[in-house]
C-alpha cells in the first residue's frame, strides 16, 4: 500500500518554486499603489484663493456677489417652422369644347348603335315567333282539313251505301229520313206555308195588337182541297181576331195541293197577327 503511494506521488508534477515571495511582492506593490492615490486625492482637495481683476467696458456693470453665478441667459426662442406648403393638386387640362362635343356625339352614335342593335334583335325574335306561331296554325288547320276529308270520305260512303239500300227497298225518302215505311205520307215541308199564304190574305183586322198572340185552328178538307170543316183549337185572348182568322178560311174555300198532289185531310194551322 505504501509502495503504490509512493509511486504515485513520484509520478505527480512536482509544485513550483518561488510561490511564497511573489505573492509578497505583489501585495507590497498594490499597498503602495493605494498609499500614492489617497496622497494625490488629498493634495488636490483645498480650496483655490479667490482672484481680483477690473474689467473695463463701455457700459458700466456692477459685478456680482463673490460666489454668487450669473442668471443664465434665456435662450432665444427659435423661430417655428413655416408649414411647407401643400404642393397643388395637378388640374386636369381642360379639354376645348369641340373635343368635349365630339367625344359626347360618339357617346351618343355609341347609344344609338345599341338601342338599334337590340331594336333589331328584338323584330328578329318577333318574326321567329310569329313565323312559329304561323307553322303551328298551318299543321293544326292541315289536320282540321285532313279531319273534315276523312270525315266527307265516311258520309259519302254512309249515304251511297244507304241510296242502295233504298233503292233495293223501293223506298222514295231522303237518305236522312228517319222513317222506316217506304214513301212519306204526309206534307212537304214548305206545304204549311203555301196554305197559309193562301188565307191570309183574306184576314181582315186593323186593330193594333200589343204583341204576337196566335190562334191555332183544326181545318178538315176533302180530296181535291175542299175545306169541309174548320174549329178554333186555341184562342189569340182576341176573340175579334180569332174571328177574322176564321171568316178568312171559309173565304178560301179550296186549298193547294202538295207536291205529290194530294191534301192532307187534317191539318192544324197556326195564324199571328204580326206575320
Amino acid at each position: 500500500m505504501n509502495t503504490a503511494t509512493t509511486a504515485n506521488a513520484a509520478l505527480r508534477p512536482r509544485p513550483p518554486r518561488g510561490m511564497g515571495r511573489g505573492l509578497a511582492l505583489a501585495v507590497a506593490v498594490h499597498g503602495l499603489l493605494i498609499a500614492a492615490l489617497a496622497f494625490s486625492v488629498r493634495w488636490r482637495s483645498s480650496e483655490p484663493a479667490g482672484v481680483e481683476a477690473e474689467l473695463w467696458a463701455a457700459v458700466p456693470q456692477i459685478a456680482a456677489p463673490l460666489g454668487s453665478q450669473p442668471e443664465p441667459a434665456r435662450p432665444e426662442p427659435k423661430p417655428e417652422p413655416k408649414p411647407t406648403p401643400k404642393a397643388p393638386e395637378p388640374v386636369a387640362e381642360k379639354q376645348p369644347d369641340a373635343q368635349i362635343a365630339v367625344e359626347r356625339a360618339k357617346r351618343d352614335d355609341a347609344r344609338r348603335e345599341e338601342a338599334r342593335r337590340q331594336e333589331i334583335q328584338r323584330e328578329a325574335e318577333q318574326r321567329d315567333r310569329q313565323r312559329e306561331k304561323a307553322d303551328e296554325e298551318r299543321k293544326q288547320k292541315e289536320m282540321q282539313d285532313k279531319a273534315k276529308k276523312e270525315q266527307q270520305r265516311l258520309d259519302d260512303a254512309r249515304e251511297a251505301q244507304m241510296q242502295r239500300i233504298l233503292g233495293q227497298a223501293g223506298a222514295n225518302g231522303d237518305s236522312k229520313a228517319t222513317g222506316n215505311a217506304a214513301r212519306t205520307s204526309g206534307p212537304s215541308a214548305g206545304y204549311a206555308g203555301r196554305i197559309k199564304a193562301r188565307i191570309k190574305p183574306n184576314i181582315i183586322f186593323a186593330d193594333s195588337v200589343a204583341g204576337n198572340p196566335e190562334a191555332v185552328v183544326q181545318v178538315r178538307v176533302a180530296p181535291d182541297g175542299t175545306i169541309t170543316s174548320r174549329k178554333l183549337m186555341r184562342s189569340s185572348g182576341m176573340p175579334a181576331y180569332d174571328d177574322a182568322v176564321l171568316r178568312a178560311i171559309d173565304k178560301t174555300e179550296i186549298l193547294p195541293r202538295d207536291t205529290d198532289g194530294t191534301v192532307p185531310p187534317v191539318m192544324e194551322l197556326t195564324f199571328r197577327p204580326n206575320e
